[in-house]
Protein backbone atom coordinates (compact mmCIF):
# COMPACT_ATOMS: atom_id res chain seq x y z
CA UNK A 1 0.00 0.00 0.00
CA UNK A 2 1.36 3.68 -0.81
CA UNK A 3 -0.59 6.50 0.47
CA UNK A 4 0.62 9.86 0.15
CA UNK A 5 -2.08 11.83 2.85
CA UNK A 6 -2.72 10.36 6.26
CA UNK A 7 -3.93 11.73 9.66
CA UNK A 8 -2.74 10.97 13.48
CA UNK A 9 -5.21 8.04 13.43
CA UNK A 10 -4.27 6.57 10.49
CA UNK A 11 -1.17 6.25 11.83
CA UNK A 12 -2.21 4.26 14.72
CA UNK A 13 -3.40 2.27 12.03
CA UNK A 14 -0.72 1.73 9.73
CA UNK A 15 2.20 1.38 12.91
CA UNK A 16 -0.20 -0.87 15.37
CA UNK A 17 0.40 -2.40 18.54
CA UNK A 18 0.37 -6.25 17.66
CA UNK A 19 -1.67 -9.54 18.88
CA UNK A 20 2.03 -11.30 19.48
CA UNK A 21 4.90 -9.97 21.30
CA UNK A 22 6.89 -7.62 18.63
CA UNK A 23 10.25 -5.68 18.68
CA UNK A 24 9.98 -3.35 16.12
CA UNK A 25 13.09 -0.83 15.36
CA UNK A 26 12.76 2.75 13.94
CA UNK A 27 15.66 4.69 12.12
CA UNK A 28 16.52 6.92 9.52
CA UNK A 29 19.03 6.99 6.71
CA UNK A 30 19.52 8.80 3.33
CA UNK A 31 18.83 7.72 0.18
CA UNK A 32 22.47 6.86 -0.05
CA UNK A 33 22.20 4.70 2.97
CA UNK A 34 23.59 7.27 5.30
CA UNK A 35 22.95 6.85 9.04
CA UNK A 36 23.58 10.69 10.39
CA UNK A 37 25.02 14.15 9.03
CA UNK A 38 27.53 15.40 11.47
CA UNK A 39 27.25 12.87 13.70
CA UNK A 40 23.36 13.04 14.37
CA UNK A 41 20.58 11.79 13.00
CA UNK A 42 18.88 15.41 12.98
CA UNK A 43 20.12 16.28 10.05
CA UNK A 44 18.01 13.83 8.27
CA UNK A 45 14.35 15.00 9.67
CA UNK A 46 12.00 16.00 7.13
CA UNK A 47 8.38 16.13 6.91
CA UNK A 48 6.12 13.42 8.82
CA UNK A 49 8.96 12.09 10.63
CA UNK A 50 8.20 13.40 13.88
CA UNK A 51 4.18 12.54 13.53
CA UNK A 52 5.60 8.84 12.82
CA UNK A 53 7.97 9.30 15.60
CA UNK A 54 5.66 10.41 17.82
CA UNK A 55 3.01 7.64 17.36
CA UNK A 56 5.69 4.96 17.86
CA UNK A 57 6.33 5.69 21.10
CA UNK A 58 2.25 6.20 21.32
CA UNK A 59 2.10 2.70 20.65
CA UNK A 60 4.71 1.30 22.76
CA UNK A 61 5.38 -0.82 25.74
CA UNK A 62 8.96 0.12 25.91
CA UNK A 63 10.89 1.99 24.52
CA UNK A 64 14.51 0.65 24.02
CA UNK A 65 18.27 2.49 23.46
CA UNK A 66 21.52 2.14 23.18
CA UNK A 67 23.86 4.46 26.02
CA UNK A 68 25.98 5.57 23.34
CA UNK A 69 22.64 6.91 21.02
CA UNK A 70 21.74 8.10 24.30
CA UNK A 71 24.41 10.44 24.68
CA UNK A 72 24.96 11.64 21.03
CA UNK A 73 21.12 12.73 21.12
CA UNK A 74 21.37 14.13 24.05
CA UNK A 75 17.72 12.21 24.93
CA UNK A 76 15.58 14.03 27.12
CA UNK A 77 12.56 12.32 29.49
CA UNK A 78 10.36 9.69 27.55
CA UNK A 79 7.04 12.78 28.29
CA UNK A 80 4.27 12.03 25.73
CA UNK A 81 2.02 14.64 24.76
CA UNK A 82 -1.63 15.04 26.85
CA UNK A 83 -3.84 13.26 23.55
CA UNK A 84 -1.05 10.27 23.71
CA UNK A 85 -1.42 10.02 27.33
CA UNK A 86 -5.35 10.15 26.87
CA UNK A 87 -5.03 7.39 24.02
CA UNK A 88 -2.95 5.18 26.49
CA UNK A 89 -5.69 5.41 29.31
CA UNK A 90 -8.45 4.73 26.83
CA UNK A 91 -6.71 1.39 26.57
CA UNK A 92 -6.40 0.80 29.71
CA UNK A 93 -1.93 0.99 29.38
CA UNK A 94 0.04 2.85 31.70
CA UNK A 95 0.07 6.65 31.15
CA UNK A 96 3.93 6.55 29.89
CA UNK A 97 5.82 3.68 28.23
CA UNK A 98 9.02 2.49 29.84
CA UNK A 99 12.09 3.78 28.92
CA UNK A 100 14.77 1.41 28.79
CA UNK A 101 18.84 2.03 28.40
CA UNK A 102 21.19 -0.85 26.84
CA UNK A 103 24.62 -0.30 28.42
CA UNK A 104 27.59 -2.38 29.74
CA UNK A 105 29.62 0.40 30.80
CA UNK A 106 27.08 1.79 32.62
CA UNK A 107 29.04 4.96 31.90
CA UNK A 108 26.09 7.39 31.78
CA UNK A 109 25.61 10.99 32.49
CA UNK A 110 23.01 10.79 35.13
CA UNK A 111 22.35 14.37 35.23
CA UNK A 112 20.70 14.10 31.87
CA UNK A 113 16.91 14.81 31.21
CA UNK A 114 16.31 10.76 30.62
CA UNK A 115 17.08 10.25 34.28
CA UNK A 116 15.91 13.94 35.94
CA UNK A 117 12.91 14.57 34.25
CA UNK A 118 11.79 11.22 34.01
CA UNK A 119 7.88 10.75 34.71
CA UNK A 120 8.79 7.51 35.56
CA UNK A 121 12.05 5.29 36.78
CA UNK A 122 14.05 4.26 33.84
CA UNK A 123 15.09 0.61 33.14
CA UNK A 124 18.85 -0.15 32.31
CA UNK A 125 19.66 -3.34 31.26
CA UNK A 126 23.66 -4.20 31.94
CA UNK A 127 25.24 -7.71 32.74
CA UNK A 128 26.11 -9.37 36.18
CA UNK A 129 30.03 -8.00 36.22
CA UNK A 130 28.41 -4.30 36.11
CA UNK A 131 29.37 -2.13 39.03
CA UNK A 132 25.75 -1.06 39.75
CA UNK A 133 25.90 1.03 42.76
CA UNK A 134 25.78 4.21 40.95
CA UNK A 135 23.17 3.60 38.47
CA UNK A 136 20.65 2.08 40.78
CA UNK A 137 20.12 5.55 42.52
CA UNK A 138 18.90 6.77 39.49
CA UNK A 139 17.19 3.68 37.52
CA UNK A 140 15.96 0.49 37.91
CA UNK A 141 19.30 -2.18 36.89
CA UNK A 142 18.35 -5.80 35.62
CA UNK A 143 21.27 -7.72 34.88
CA UNK A 144 21.05 -9.33 32.30
CA UNK A 145 24.11 -11.98 31.21
CA UNK A 146 27.65 -11.83 32.12
CA UNK A 147 30.40 -9.87 30.91
CA UNK A 148 27.75 -8.58 27.98
CA UNK A 149 24.46 -8.00 28.25
CA UNK A 150 22.05 -10.70 26.93
CA UNK A 151 19.80 -9.01 24.89
CA UNK A 152 17.50 -12.05 24.88
CA UNK A 153 17.12 -12.39 28.62
CA UNK A 154 16.45 -8.72 28.29
CA UNK A 155 13.33 -8.78 26.05
CA UNK A 156 12.27 -11.98 27.99
CA UNK A 157 12.31 -9.95 31.46
CA UNK A 158 10.49 -6.85 29.55
CA UNK A 159 7.95 -9.58 28.26
CA UNK A 160 7.60 -10.66 31.98
CA UNK A 161 6.50 -7.79 33.02
CA UNK A 162 3.90 -6.72 30.39
CA UNK A 163 5.99 -5.17 27.80
CA UNK A 164 5.26 -6.76 25.02
CA UNK A 165 5.33 -4.13 22.41
CA UNK A 166 8.78 -3.00 22.01
CA UNK A 167 10.01 -0.02 20.09
CA UNK A 168 14.13 0.36 19.64
CA UNK A 169 15.52 3.76 18.22
CA UNK A 170 19.22 2.95 18.36
CA UNK A 171 21.72 2.83 17.92
CA UNK A 172 23.39 1.17 15.07
CA UNK A 173 25.34 -1.31 17.13
CA UNK A 174 22.32 -1.97 19.21
CA UNK A 175 20.55 -2.92 16.69
CA UNK A 176 23.26 -5.26 14.65
CA UNK A 177 23.64 -7.22 17.94
CA UNK A 178 19.62 -7.52 17.93
CA UNK A 179 19.73 -9.00 14.31
CA UNK A 180 22.76 -10.95 15.19
CA UNK A 181 20.54 -12.62 18.23
CA UNK A 182 17.13 -12.58 15.60
CA UNK A 183 15.02 -10.17 18.14
CA UNK A 184 13.65 -8.34 15.53
CA UNK A 185 10.02 -8.41 14.17
CA UNK A 186 10.00 -5.33 12.10
CA UNK A 187 11.74 -2.43 10.93
CA UNK A 188 10.43 1.05 10.59
CA UNK A 189 12.56 2.80 7.80
CA UNK A 190 12.30 6.89 7.27
CA UNK A 191 14.50 6.84 3.72
CA UNK A 192 15.84 10.90 4.03
CA UNK A 193 16.09 12.67 0.41
CA UNK A 194 19.72 13.21 1.00
CA UNK A 195 23.21 12.86 -0.18
CA UNK A 196 25.27 12.52 2.41
CA UNK A 197 28.40 10.77 1.00
CA UNK A 198 30.67 8.91 2.24
CA UNK A 199 31.83 8.62 6.25
CA UNK A 200 28.53 8.26 8.06
CA UNK A 201 28.09 4.48 9.14
CA UNK A 202 25.17 2.01 8.77
CA UNK A 203 22.06 2.04 10.67
CA UNK A 204 23.10 -1.49 11.90
CA UNK A 205 26.47 -2.27 12.89
CA UNK A 206 28.22 -4.61 14.64
CA UNK A 207 29.42 -8.49 13.70
CA UNK A 208 27.50 -10.06 10.34
CA UNK A 209 24.43 -12.07 10.81
CA UNK A 210 22.15 -14.37 8.46
CA UNK A 211 20.29 -13.02 5.79
CA UNK A 212 16.63 -12.55 7.30
CA UNK A 213 13.64 -12.14 4.46
CA UNK A 214 11.42 -9.15 5.27
CA UNK A 215 7.58 -8.59 3.92
CA UNK A 216 6.96 -4.74 3.04
CA UNK A 217 3.83 -3.76 4.67
CA UNK A 218 3.28 -0.37 3.31
CA UNK A 219 4.88 2.54 2.03
CA UNK A 220 4.18 6.20 2.96
CA UNK A 221 5.57 9.63 1.31
CA UNK A 222 5.88 12.63 2.24
CA UNK A 223 7.16 15.77 0.46
CA UNK A 224 10.09 13.26 -1.03
CA UNK A 225 10.17 11.55 2.30
CA UNK A 226 9.68 7.81 2.38
CA UNK A 227 8.89 6.36 5.28
CA UNK A 228 8.73 2.11 4.69
CA UNK A 229 7.39 -0.75 7.42
CA UNK A 230 8.88 -4.34 6.89
CA UNK A 231 7.81 -7.21 9.04
CA UNK A 232 9.31 -10.42 9.08
CA UNK A 233 7.65 -13.05 7.30
CA UNK A 234 5.48 -15.12 8.90
CA UNK A 235 4.35 -12.26 11.50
Amino acid sequence: MICQEWSAADLVLHYPRNPSPTLRVNFIASVDGAVSVDGLSGGLHGPGDKEIFDSLRMVCDALIVGSGTIKAENYDGLRLTPEARAWRRQRDLPEFPLMVIVSRSLNLDYQQLIFTDAPIRPIILTHAGADTREAAKHAEVIAVGDGEVDLAAGVAALHARGATQLLCEGGPSLLGSMIEKDLVTELCLTVSPLLVGGGPGRIAAGAPGIARKMSLRHILTLQDMLFLRYARQGN
